[in-house]
């Protein structure tokens, strides 16, 4: 009998996280793929759902993980373009193709309205499937559909605003997103900054690529090294993850139609910007702020031909096994993952 976790509700935290049996797959629709999962990744997405403090639909009962890579054992009558043995990734919205989402596209998302990767069995529709990169292994490959894919778009997602080589980029944290975007960037060409509250983790980031690096812990007002570093052009992108607290910095350091992608709220440290101060700021910079949540299916291809193209490898901290999902999640929620990064 195949095993899975599953996350009943949004009171109990981490302590829900029990391995179960799973229902035996009995036959499979025409559109349908039946996946033998072999490595999954952790998203601070995971851990919040169990604790109450994510803000989308959910329906529980549900298998957690949006993140998963396996091999195919079955697929239904009418599926093309993938057969038994090949080795696949889920998108994390399943019904998300191309194009700008619609919301019943982002909707049906893996590890919170659709079981997700913590099982060892799962079927998914094919639609929503892409073939792993080949250069990847399969821990590496697990960390894809979320992150990355977030990265990807934050650069790359809008047409007006691709990234060009030989741009400024910042990008604020080490998390998983931004490790992922400051590997695109520097794989482009571009320049990046890196903004940490950790001098342990702008090494790390160094030795990735990264051109400037600005502790924000010692530097509270940091845009105004960052702007220095580019000889005060400023930066034709930002990463941004901290939200309210930063983002009044982020528009000080932007050059003149520059894009902010923004993709978090993580930040506890800085001032809220005064909104009048802000309108101000975006209208003098002709500022583009985008928001985005990971990507469709096409999008996830042009990435995943760039990864292999590079020869790109997702920075993977630590490996644990199926049955130490719960210490797994306690890890990630101390924050050391980058830092005490591994290869």
């Amino acid at each position: 009998m195949p095993l899975q976790y599953v996350v009943n509700d949004t009171k109990s935290g981490f302590d829900q996280l029990k391995i179960q049996d799973s229902k035996e797959v009995a036959s499979l629709k025409p559109n349908e793929v039946k996946v033998n999962l072999k490595a999954a990744s952790l998203n601070f997405r995971d851990l919040i759902i169990t604790k109450g403090m994510y803000p989308l639909p959910l329906e529980l009962p549900v298998v957690p993980g949006s993140d998963g890579v396996g091999v195919i054992e079955k697929v239904g009558d009418d599926v093309d373009g993938f057969k038994p043995g090949d080795t696949v990734i889920c998108n994390f919205f399943t019904d998300y193709i191309d194009g700008k989402p619609t919301k019943h596209a982002i909707t049906g998302a893996l590890g919170g309205t659709y079981d997700g990767a913590f099982r060892q069995v799962g079927v998914f529709p094919a639609h929503a499937l892409v073939h792993a990169p080949k250069n990847l292994n399969y821990e590496e490959a697990s960390t894809l559909p979320c992150a990355a894919l977030t990265a990807w778009n934050a650069l790359f997602g809008s047409q007006e605003n691709q990234l060009k080589p030989g741009q400024n980029v910042l990008i604020q944290g080490t998390g998983g997103v931004s490790i992922f975007a400051l590997q695109f960037a520097v794989a482009t060409g571009a320049r990046a900054t890196v903004i940490s509250s950790s001098d342990e983790k702008l090494q790390f980031a160094k030795k990735l690529g990264a051109s400037h690096l600005i502790n924000y812990k010692t530097n509270p007002e940091w845009a105004k090294p960052a702007l220095e570093a580019t000889n005060n052009v400023g930066y034709h992108h930002v990463v941004e993850v901290g939200g309210e607290k930063t983002l009044g910095q982020s528009l000080e350091v932007l050059a003149l139609s520059g894009a902010i992608t923004s993709i978090g709220f993580v930040a506890q440290q800085g001032t809220s910007p005064n909104l009048t101060s802000l309108i101000g700021q975006m209208l003098n910079k002709n500022a583009t702020i985008r928001g985005i949540f990971v990507g469709p299916v096409n999008m996830f291809k042009d990435m995943i031909a760039c990864i292999e193209a590079n020869d790109i490898h997702p920075v993977v901290d630590k490996v644990f096994p199926f049955e130490q999902l719960k210490e797994a999640y306690n890890y990630q929620w101390s924050q050391q993952h980058v830092a005490r990064q591994r290869r």
